[in-house]
Parts: C-alpha cells; structure tokens; sequence
C-alpha cells in the first residue's frame, strides 16, 4: 500500500479521472495499479510521487523490462504516469514533469494480433455449427443466436468488451443500419452495421432474446407486443441478467477455437481494424470506428496501410510492373 502522502495524491487524481474526466471504472482501476507499482518501487528508495525525478522513472520502466513485463504493459504504465504529473503540474503540485522526454518503449507500437479472414469466417460461424450439431437443445440454440449477433456486432462495429455488456435496445437502429455506441469516458460514437450483422440482431430479437428474457406475449387491441422483463440491455443472460465480461470472453474463446486460435474480445475489434485497412479504408475512417480520441493510437495499423499503398502502386503504375 503507498504511504500516507502518496495515498493523497492518488486520491486527488483518481478523482480528477471519475469526475472531470468521466473515465469508466475500469481504467480507473488500471490507473489506480500502475501508480500504486511506481509508488511502492520510489518508497524503496525513500521518495515520494511528488518528488520523483526522471531517473526513478527510467530506472522503474527498465525494472519492468528486467522482469520480462512486455513492452505494451511497460507503455501503459508510462502513459498512466504521464497523466499523473500531467494533472499534478496543472494543479501546481509540481514544477517539473519526471516523464517528460522519456520515449515510450518501441514494442508499444508493435501490431495488436488479429485474426486472419479465414480464421474470422470459421469464429464467425462456430455458433451456427453448434446450434445445428447434435445434441442441440432449444435453449442451446437460443444461445447460440445470441452469440452469433454478438460475434456479428464484435467484428462489424470493433466493439469492446464493455461497450457489448452495456449496450442498450434503444441504441441499436437496426433500419437505419447503425449502432450507437457508448465508450471509454462515456463518449459516444456510431458504428455501421453490415448486412450480417443486421440479419444476425434480426434474428436475436425476433427468438433468442424473448425467451432469454423469459418474455411473455400480451395481446393488445392493435397488436401483439412483447414484453423484455424490463431490462434496457440488448444482449442479455438467462432472465434478463445483465452479461458478465467473462462469460462474453468465454463465449469468444469458444468460438475462436473453430479456427485453430485463442481468441479474444480485443482480437476481434483488431481484426475489423486490419482488415478494414487491408481493404484500402483510410486510417481516419477506421479512427472513427474504433473511436480512438486520437489518430497516433490508429496509427499503429500505419504499415497495413503502407502495404496496401505498395501492392497497388506495383500492379497498377506503368514503371513499376515486372517485366
């Protein structure tokens, strides 16, 4: 635990994070362990977040990497503690910043992993294979709907883990062909939805979600309507239980398995990324989707582009065709 004067100014910038800068609980908690490591690792050496100076910060980063930390965890953690003396030096707590000009690590920038076309197509379409294999049950293909349009939904609109357990019915536009998404500090942003996709949630909320809802018909005078247990939440657990992040990481591993890979959440919103870009969508268009806050984040998918830019510069420029 950091001593009494770091736990304060822990305490003053998580709350500048929740309040001011309307970050989810999650990157709280990630902000709230970075810094707690760097101050655990300046109190060995007698200092204090306020006067840490840019050799600990450097000699906490090389420990990290001394300890087989990859180098992403090891910019996460520079980031976390750029954000720290960023807030510390506006509040005037501090008259110098210790993570000013220490670049952050190359691997930072390595390529998140992806899954190739082939791959994507077989995880896409584990679930229709288990809801048409043996054995199959009603309620086991009313699961395996649902995580069709979930998987649909992951890979066309680049989703997070958190954006599918919160998304709600009413931010779904399903004849307009979109979805509003809610993300990381509360900021919105729209995703299109491709006809898979559409065909998929189609599906969902015509059979899988009313009897995942326990949902009952009630005639009206005009017509029949259906009755979702009140929950808000578009996909939903038995009941109209709210998903949990882990089964919704359980349920891609398990499709992912149908092409051979351990997949993830993450992996799938990567692989909308890059096979956008291998497509030739422009990195701004793929910012937008991802909604990344900045273009140096999507930059990282820079080389795709590159590649791309290559190979149709080679088949199509008249000076650059083999002879």
């Amino acid at each position: 635990m950091p001593s009494e004067a770091n736990s304060r100014v822990l305490s003053g910038f998580l709350d500048y994070l929740r309040i001011e800068k309307g970050l989810a609980p999650l990157s709280i908690s990630a902000y709230t362990t970075d810094i707690c490591q760097f101050s655990e690792f300046l109190e060995k050496r007698k200092r204090l977040l306020l006067t840490a100076r840019r050799i600990e910060v450097r000699d906490f980063l090389q420990q990290l990497f001394s300890h087989q930390v990859d180098g992403r965890s090891v910019g996460r953690k520079l980031s976390a503690l750029r954000h720290l003396y960023r807030y510390l030096l506006l509040d005037k707590k501090i008259d110098h910043d210790p993570t000013l000009n220490i670049e952050s690590p190359k691997q930072w920038k390595v390529l998140p992993k992806a899954l190739a076309r082939d791959e994507m197509e077989a995880t896409l379409a584990a679930p229709s294979r288990r809801r048409n294999g043996e054995g199959s049950t009603e309620y086991s293909a009313t699961l395996a709907v649902r995580d069709q349009a979930m998987l649909e939904v992951f890979y066309a609109g680049a989703s997070r883990v958190s954006e599918m357990v919160n998304a709600k019915l009413e931010d779904l536009k399903l004849e307009a062909g979109y979805m509003l998404v809610r993300g990381k500090g509360d900021k919105e942003r729209v995703v299109p939805l491709g006809r898979s996709a559409q065909e998929a949630l189609t599906e969902y909320l015509a059979q899988a979600r009313p009897i995942l809802a326990a949902a009952t018909k009630s005639a009206t005078s005009a017509n029949t309507r259906l009755s979702f247990g009140g929950s808000p939440l578009l996909f939903i657990a038995r009941g109209g239980r709210k998903l949990t992040r882990q089964r919704i990481w359980q349920m891609v591993r398990a499709a992912s398995a149908a092409s051979g890979r351990a997949g993830s959440p993450h992996m799938l919103r990567h692989s909308c990324a890059t096979h956008m870009v291998e497509n030739g969508a422009d990195l701004r268009t793929v910012q937008t989707i991802l909604g990344h806050a900045d273009i140096s984040t999507t930059q990282v998918y820079t080389h795709l582009a590159l590649d791309r830019l290559r190979t149709v510069y080679q088949k199509h420029h008249p000076r650059a065709k083999a002879r």
